[in-house]
């Protein structure tokens, strides 16, 4: 490697790692209070209020992907002077959010008898309002994405957990059932949005340019499009699931799909915040955006790995503990989830390059074939069990791994010897696995309580000693560039 190239690598990373350091603080501090939340509702709500929550919620991802008709993603790729484009776009989101808050409220009725669950009219209804109250905040909180401004980022975020927390549990303590779900959701994006016109000091006006909107609308349909495929696949297996079993299977199968996606999927979702505007800065320059897709795929490998695997191992005492006896049934699909969310992390962000260097037409192309692989995997996998719809996911996660990859190699010229050589987090997981495996047999007798702890603690001084006899170097760069450590 060159010294420019060097410099270059380095480069992109400190500009990843200084968004992402803010980032992680938030993704810590609001997934802890998250699941905390969801761990004392799951206490005091049964599982069919979940559920029908649930089902409420796939026509809301259904209908979200009109929400942004991808000018978020072509504000973030666009360079210079973009106010007037921001005000067009300001306007689109508005008039799209007042649409789709009135689509939800009439199509209500017809969700409602198609699952054969009445209750989930009056819900669909009062989440419907949340596309209004989003859009009304929507470019704020774009703006902040493309000015790499995670540090105000965080309040909203923080604010709308906080909130949500709150109204929920006291709902719930109260006796409101599954309008407590409802109406945290509701006054928790309500306060977000508030709070970005706070921080975020643009204020937008109502505006309408052809010109500019044909611009944006040009960039956005293939993110626009390739939204859609993702939304129908990745919520397929809770219409499949909503149609084939009852609304309490359902809502098992949701408190299970919460642990694999608070804690690894929203990690990769907040670290595209970051790197898609950071990879848009180097959208000319090939060779330098290979070196920082790499250098990504290493850090999150080694961060996402021992969650999933944790969860995989742990996933009996964590379930207890957390959400009680009543959600066992959570416990076989909670560990395939695990195993479906690793697989898809590697190579996650290979879009986001895409994006950046203007070429989101090929998440599409990738998308379709890949949408009705998982779409059957998912309805033969239900034909048989909750746990089969897990597995069915992983199946469809290994097959788009290795679509992105071929993809990937073909258009960064990346090899398959360049991706095992980033995952050295496999190596250190083995160590984790035979960690925590022992402790778990040193601990089949005893309470989850101290099984968990037990677990959490062996595997985590393996996998710890392990990235840093094989990965010292790499972890003190990244302590450096995020100024935990200085040179």
């Amino acid at each position: 490697m060159t010294e420019e190239f060097q410099n270059t690598y380095q480069d992109v990373k400190k500009k990843a790692t200084a968004g992402m350091g803010w980032n992680y603080f938030s993704f810590g501090l609001g997934k802890t209070l998250n699941i905390a939340t969801t761990a004392v509702l799951a206490h005091l709500l049964a599982p069919e209020y979940f559920g029908q929550v649930a089902l409420a919620t796939l026509a809301i991802e259904y209908l979200s992907v009109l929400s942004d008709l991808g000018l978020g993603a072509a504000l973030v790729q666009r360079q210079g002077n973009i106010n007037k484009y921001a005000n067009v776009a300001f306007t689109l989101n508005l008039s799209v959010g007042i649409f789709l808050s009135l689509v939800s409220y009439f199509i209500a009725p017809y969700v409602a008898n198609f699952f054969g669950e009445p209750l989930v009219a009056p819900v669909l209804r009062w989440l419907g309002l949340t596309f209004l109250i989003s859009a009304i905040g929507s470019i704020h909180k774009i703006l902040l994405q493309k000015n790499l401004n995670f540090q105000r980022k965080i309040i909203p975020e923080i604010g709308n957990t906080l909130i949500k927390g709150i109204v929920s549990i006291a709902m719930a303590f109260a006796g409101f059932g599954v309008w407590s779900l409802v109406f945290g959701q509701i006054l928790g994006t309500s306060i977000a949005t508030t709070l970005l016109w706070i921080i975020m000091p643009w204020r937008p006006k109502i505006l309408w340019d052809k010109e500019i909107g044909k611009e944006l609308f040009n960039f956005g349909f293939p993110v626009m499009g390739n939204n859609t495929i993702t939304t129908w696949e990745e919520n397929f297996d809770y219409f499949i699931i909503g149609l084939m079993y009852s609304s309490a299977d359902l809502g098992v199968y949701t408190l299970a799909y919460r642990l694999p996606q608070a804690l690894v999927l929203s990690i990769l979702w907040t670290m595209t915040d970051v790197l898609f505007p950071t990879f848009s800065s180097l959208q000319d320059q090939k060779d330098k955006l290979k070196t920082a897709f790499l250098s990504v795929l290493k850090y999150v490998e080694l961060l996402v790995t021992p969650l999933c695997l944790g969860m995989f191992i742990a996933a009996d005492p964590l379930i207890r503990v957390l959400f009680g006896e009543q959600w066992i049934d959570a416990i076989p699909i909670l560990r395939a989830l695990s195993l479906y969310v690793w697989v898809v992390s590697i190579g996650y962000h290979v879009g986001d390059i895409y994006k950046a260097i203007g070429r989101p037409d090929l998440l599409l192309k990738i998308s379709i074939p890949m949408f009705f692989i998982r779409i059957f995997l998912l309805w033969l996998g239900a034909q048989f069990s909750l746990v089969g719809v897990g597995v069915a996911h992983l199946v469809a996660g290994i097959f788009s791994a290795t679509f992105r990859y071929f993809v990937a190699a073909h258009f960064l010229k990346i090899t398959l010897k360049d991706i095992i050589r980033e995952l050295s987090a496999f190596v250190c997981g083995a160590f984790l696995a035979l960690f925590s495996l022992i402790a778990m047999y040193l601990t089949r007798h005893s309470s989850p309580v101290i099984q968990l702890i037990t677990i959490i603690f062996f595997g985590g001084v393996g996998y710890i000693g392990a990235v840093w006899f094989f990965e010292r170097k790499s972890v003190s760069n990244l302590l450096v560039l995020v100024n935990f450590r200085k040179n």
